[in-house]
């Protein structure tokens, strides 16, 4: 959801991509992610909870993920409460990924010092879980209660997203699953601390079409790449200058655009090229709104999926 100067006014933005999570409803997307971030240059999107509510209220089946939400930011027990309704209106269509981030200016444009990130993540997952059983539990000292309950039943899963071994560990201990950011190593050593616990380790999510960074369909990926390039430029350059604080981004500052064109970085394909892709990777992840490009760019990559790659895929 960036919208720098250049590009795409931030209303047309939100709007549109109430529109395209409705139109992957009903085309059998499996879900929409929502990422989070504060402090940012271009508005980036600061309200994931806010965002999938208006997708939630537009769509059927669509499962709605924070991937991440940025939980130490929240005050715990807001943060179960805004999620707990998400999760009603959706009809238990919600999975919450959540980390920590990465950015000193986002902690401290809420007052709160990142070097506590731990202690306040392995707060918040507590607390998060207690207040959706809907019971009476302690918090900082007093006994809290807090309703609506979720919908779904006993909880929507709540994974933990981390690049480092420590992540896994509290995934293990706090959270209902895990998803590395980082080597595929940190899986395993989940797992392991799982079974240490005597709990059963979720499934890692299927990621390999999120290894792309961004993926376009075009009748000619030339002629769409000149008008996608500034965006994809300020995306990079954006997430380059963050990555200096995260080893796991997959970012860095560039000034030629071809740079970008390489597999699992910026792909702007045609429709046949785009069938053998998703094939391979059993998926595909659309960012049509990237870096605050035109809506009707990226309808014009999302209408050639519908006809012209979609009915190629068979199961």
């Amino acid at each position: 959801m960036r919208a720098p100067d250049f590009g795409t006014p931030a209303a047309e933005l939100y709007r549109a991509a109430i529109e395209m999570s409705a139109w992957a409803d009903k085309r059998g997307f499996r879900d929409v992610n929502l990422l989070e971030h504060h402090a940012s240059n271009d508005g980036y999107l600061p309200s994931p909870l806010v965002l999938g509510a208006g997708i939630a209220a537009a769509t059927e089946t669509l499962r709605i993920r924070t991937n991440v939400a940025l939980l130490p930011l929240y005050h715990p027990l807001r943060f179960a409460e805004d999620a707990a309704v998400l999760d009603l209106i959706s009809n238990g269509r919600t999975l919450f990924t959540v980390g920590a981030g990465y950015r000193v200016e986002e902690y401290e444009q809420f007052g709160l010092d990142i070097r506590k990130r731990p202690s306040m993540m392995e707060e918040a997952l507590q607390a998060v879980k207690q207040a959706w059983t809907g019971e009476p539990f302690q918090f900082r000292g007093k006994t809290v209660r807090i309703l609506p309950r979720p919908a779904q039943n006993p909880s929507p899963p709540l994974y933990l997203g981390g690049s480092a071994p420590a992540t896994a560990v509290r995934a293990a201990r706090f959270a209902d699953g895990y998803e590395p950011l980082g080597p595929p190593d940190l899986y395993d050593l989940y797992v392991a601390e799982c079974q240490k616990l005597g709990k059963t380790a979720l499934p890692q999510p299927d990621n390999r079409a999120r290894m792309v960074l961004f993926f376009h369909i075009a009748e000619d990926p030339d002629k769409a790449w000149a008008t996608i390039a500034k965006h994809a430029m300020h995306e990079t350059n954006e997430y380059g200058r963050w990555a200096a604080t995260n080893s796991a981004s997959p970012y860095s500052k560039i000034s030629d655009p071809d740079q970008l064109r390489a597999p699992c970085m910026y792909e702007v394909v045609t429709p046949e090229d785009a069938v053998t892709a998703i094939t391979e990777r059993r998926g595909a992840l659309f960012k049509p709104l990237m870096g605050g490009m035109p809506p009707a760019l990226g309808w014009e990559s999302l209408e050639l999926f519908e006809s012209k790659v979609l009915p190629r895929l068979g199961d």
